[in-house]
């Protein structure tokens, strides 16, 4: 009985969030966890199970998770994010950049990350992964550079453009690839 109370006055607080300068939407993961594998409903499932890896000590690349309740707020509030957001993000990435030693948007060491949607319900299909956020012409010269891989940046730069036409630009698939694949 006591763990539905917990539950219902969770979902309350879900839906009833105001963005409040308080209110906590993001959650690290790597060498600081705050959340944990309980925290499914708040964190969706991916993010919960980020978390509890790090938690037991599984080698796990530091990130961040969005709260499930920024989706609440956004769908009651005009589609509009929680003001709080925005800080509380780029503390997230100022964190990730801290711990990788990167900088996003960098030209000698760019921070590159991935974007994985995770509901409180698995939801097969609802979202691609959107790969190497922070990858431009300018990051992916400095890779090359770096690197020594200058062969292989349409690759990677082709990639990540399939990847964002098909998960953020809702293109479909293949005539995204055969337009990237007749330009190489």
């Amino acid at each position: 009985m006591a763990k539905k109370a917990v539950k219902k006055s969770g979902a309350k607080r879900a839906s009833s969030a105001k963005g409040v300068k308080g209110t906590k939407y993001v959650y690290f993961f790597g060498k600081r966890t705050d959340g944990n594998g309980t925290m499914k409903p708040l964190l969706g499932g991916k993010g919960a199970n980020l978390a509890e890896m790090c938690r037991i000590g599984l080698p796990v690349p530091p990130g961040f998770t969005i709260t499930t309740e920024v989706c609440t707020y956004y769908y009651a509030n005009r589609k509009t994010y929680p003001s709080a957001l925005r800080d509380q993000m780029a503390a997230g990435v100022a964190a990730l950049e801290k711990q990788t030693g990167k900088k996003f948007g960098d030209l000698k060491n760019p921070l590159l990350v991935s974007v994985r949607s995770g509901a409180r319900d698995s939801m097969p299909g609802m979202m691609d992964t959107i790969l190497n956020l922070g990858l431009n012409d300018d990051t992916v010269e400095a890779l090359a550079r770096r690197r020594a891989m200058r062969a292989s940046r349409g690759t990677v730069t082709a990639a990540s453009c399939r990847c964002t036409a098909t998960s953020s630009l809702a293109c479909r698939s293949g005539p995204t690839r055969t337009t990237i694949r007749s330009r190489r």
